[in-house]
């Protein structure tokens, strides 16, 4: 374990039942979500691992109860993987939220001011997303952010301008675009086409694009007031597709950047690789990264651990 990088999901991982076979499993799984439901108390509405136990899916799968959830469940995985003792990785990375889950396994942020975060920052999308008309297009057949970019441009230029842009950078061909509903509609109908495959995709609104602007000067603000240290580990970056460095300052602006940026998920798993690392471990929810790492690199070798191993209990 010790020479596995750690990666970490983010929103859409998020499934009814998401971390009971952990919390049955596990003491010090189990610790984690006790210790979450004492920080969020019932602010989602319920506590937080009912909501997970039981949902109802609708009120699980909303941007402000999704990404607590996903953090918490990762979290209290990886204290079960390693029999509560949670030790500091050798190296770390999520998918959008799941970059708050890296850098408090990387010592930066506390579980506690991580999940206060990560509550907020559902909490701004959703109301960010609330207040614009937005949605997101997952298109597979694009091969980079730069064709993506040029195919978003030209959708642009016949509509005479709006808001769409490349979201997420997942995998070679596979990439998500975020906008107006309009672009993205006028999205879908060119690559029809083109021959591309396109699939809208039930989201609350269009994150990773200019319509979280007023998300990211509240999640600002919130970072402010958190303490952040520097990584204890190496902890990789969506923005950048690079290593962050040990500057607290300089991380807060990259997970407000972050907002509104794409994340370059198949850059930075490919710059990873090549770095040597190649071995990796995909904590709870679901398996969604190792499928993307097989499309980014048939070097990497991931383990998911979305329930435990049966022959570990604790």
């Amino acid at each position: 374990m010790n020479d596995t990088t750690v990666i970490c999901p983010g929103q859409g991982a998020q499934a009814l039942g998401m971390g009971c076979a952990w919390m049955e499993a596990s003491e010090a799984a189990r610790a984690i979500f006790d210790r979450a439901n004492d920080v969020l108390g019932d602010a989602l509405g319920a506590p937080l691992s009912e909501l997970c136990r039981s949902g109802p899916v609708e009120t699980l799968n909303r941007t402000d109860v999704s990404q607590p959830a996903i953090y918490v469940c990762s979290i209290a995985s990886w204290h079960g993987l390693t029999d509560g003792e949670a030790p500091v990785p050798t190296c770390t990375a999520g998918l959008s939220l799941g970059e708050y889950t890296a850098l408090h396994l990387a010592g930066v942020l506390s579980f506690e001011d991580g999940l206060q975060l990560v509550a907020r920052r559902g909490e701004l999308m959703q109301a960010a997303a609330q207040e614009s008309d937005g949605t997101m297009l997952a298109v597979m057949g694009l091969a980079d952010e730069s064709e993506a970019t040029t195919f978003c441009d030209e959708v642009l230029a016949e509509l005479g301008g709006g808001v769409l842009v490349p979201a997420n950078l997942n995998a070679p061909g596979q990439i998500v675009l975020s906008g107006d509903t309009a672009a993205c509609s006028a999205a879908a109908d060119a690559c029809a086409q083109r021959g591309l495959r396109a699939t809208p995709l039930s989201v609350a609104g269009a994150f990773h694009s200019a319509h979280m602007a007023s998300a990211a000067r509240g999640l600002e603000q919130s970072l402010q007031a958190a303490e952040v240290r520097s990584p204890a580990c190496e902890v990789w970056s969506n923005v950048t597709a690079d290593r962050y460095d040990a500057d607290p300052e300089g991380i807060r602006r990259l997970l407000v950047e972050q907002l509104t940026s794409p994340v370059r998920w198949a850059s930075q798993c490919g710059a990873m690789v090549e770095a040597g690392r190649v071995v990796y471990t995909e904590l709870a929810p679901g398996k969604v990264l190792r499928g993307l790492m097989r499309r980014i690199s048939r070097d990497a070798k991931v383990t998911s651990h979305d329930e435990p191993d049966p022959t570990h209990a604790t």
